[in-house]
């Protein structure tokens, strides 16, 4: 384990820098400085996370093109002539009919709360991932408009999954370092709690390390992934994605 930890730090350290950014995802929502412009950006950006990651910040540099660069602002005050520059968007399965209804379910968030760290809270305390994740998902779709197809783009514990794209967007909003990659802007979920998002190449890479012996690839898996990375670092296990990500990438 000390060995594994030697390693994975020396990685951690490698890519959890500024450099990071350009290539990767978490440059949308690195355009911004408002707050509510982070989170909206980063959701969508977390969800459209799959393909190549070229194709994932190009489809989100046209979202935000379409949202007139400013998407907080757009969410708060367009009018239904407005929507219409919503229409034509698609990226892989995620079509228009899906953001026109993430953009119903921002606006009447956005009116009730100042954050969307809320939307992750119960009665603006946390308990525990699982439960944040499932009641996210409840909630996100608890409304009379939303599409079924729509369901399959919000993932939740319920159904099983690892839910890779929520707890990448999580761990962007919630971890902090002196780095600067991810934004640390909510301060209600603790950092200890995250866990580790979990695609094919991550969890490949884990599989190698001893990380996971689980043999499926669901809600479970990631947990265990996690819990074995908190012996690495129980506050911070999380920043161990960097380094199952580098790996991937640039293998032993």
């Amino acid at each position: 384990m000390i060995k594994l930890k030697d390693l994975l730090d020396e990685k951690v350290a490698y890519y959890n820098n500024p450099s990071f950014i350009e290539n990767d995802p978490i440059s949308i929502p690195h355009q911004f400085a408002l707050k509510q412009d982070r989170e909206i950006m980063g959701f969508f950006a977390s969800i459209l996370a799959w393909g190549q990651r070229k194709t994932i910040i190009n489809k989100c540099n046209d979202l935000k093109n379409r949202f007139g660069n400013e998407p907080y602002r757009f969410i708060k005050d367009h009018s239904e002539e407005d929507l219409k520059a919503m229409i034509g968007f698609k990226h892989r399965t995620f079509n228009d009919v899906d953001l026109l209804y993430f953009v119903d379910y921002f606006k009447r968030f956005y009116e009730e709360y100042e954050t969307l760290e809320d939307a992750f809270l119960q009665n603006g305390s946390f308990n525990s991932m699982e439960e944040t994740l499932i009641k996210f998902e409840v909630n996100f779709f608890n409304h009379p408009n939303a599409p079924a197809r729509t369901r399959k783009h919000v993932a939740t514990p319920m159904r099983n999954s690892a839910c890779k794209r929520l707890n990448m967007f999580l761990r962007w909003m919630v971890r902090s370092d002196d780095n600067g990659v991810d934004f640390g802007l909510w301060k209600r979920i603790p950092k200890s709690e995250l866990i580790c998002p979990i695609d094919v190449h991550v969890d490949r890479t884990a599989r190698k390390l001893g990380l996971i012996t689980r043999k499926q690839t669901d809600w479970k898996t990631a947990v265990e992934l996690t819990d074995n990375l908190r012996i690495l670092d129980k506050d911070d296990p999380v920043k161990y994605d960097f380094a199952l990500f580098g790996l991937s990438i640039d293998p032993i």
